[in-house]
């Protein structure tokens, strides 16, 4: 059973995740209107030039307000994500586990104290499998007579868990030569998607 401490933890990690998605909508927002004006920046968008040019568009009266009030949110988010992300730092530096956690590739403070703090204490899990499928991440199976076959991930569990696990996988397999090789492998029999979800 978590404590209240640790229940509030998560508060802070689905906030800063809300947060983040919702930039992610206003910086996609941006790069459409900048975009309709024939400049296709991807993420130098974001860098000091990038901004400038932005701000300097030539747009109809509307269309600038929009791109004001987007610029606005955008500058308050970039804050307030900044906030909640050396919060979640801090929360996990002070966590031996999710420490330890953060010595992997691909796993970094949100990730770690994400996993110690929905998963609990690991020695309630009797096998590997048993943690596997606690965040939805074993294959279902779909079996007749003595043909066993396995299919997609269940996805049972803990969706946001799955999703920033995946998320990490992504990362690693770009820092860490073997996970690379294998993922790769993985990804041209299979398909990507599957390649990340795959133990």
């Amino acid at each position: 059973m978590p404590s209240l401490a640790e229940r509030d933890q998560r508060q802070l990690l689905i906030h800063r995740d809300k947060l983040v998605r919702l930039r992610t909508q206003v910086k996609n927002q941006l790069q459409h209107i900048a975009m309709n004006q024939g400049q296709q920046k991807k993420r130098q968008l974001w860098s000091k030039s990038g901004r400038a040019l932005l701000e300097q568009l030539p747009l109809e009266p509307w269309t600038k307000q929009r791109r004001d009030d987007l610029l606005r949110w955008l500058d308050q988010l970039e804050g307030e994500c900044g906030q909640l992300d050396a919060a979640v730092m801090q929360a996990a530096e002070a966590n031996a586990e999710a420490r330890l956690l953060m010595t992997h590739p691909g796993v970094g403070p949100v990730i770690s104290l994400a996993f110690v703090l929905t998963v609990g204490p690991i020695e309630r899990f009797q096998r590997s499998r048993e943690l596997v499928s606690y965040p939805g991440l074993n294959p279902s199976e779909d079996s007749s007579g003595e043909r066993q076959r396995w299919g997609r991930i269940s996805k049972q569990g803990s969706s946001f868990l799955r999703w920033l696990l995946l998320q990490g996988a992504q990362t690693a397999v770009r820092g860490d030569v073997e996970l690379g090789r294998q993922y790769r492998r993985l990804a041209a029999k299979k398909h990507r998607a599957i390649a990340k979800s795959l133990p």
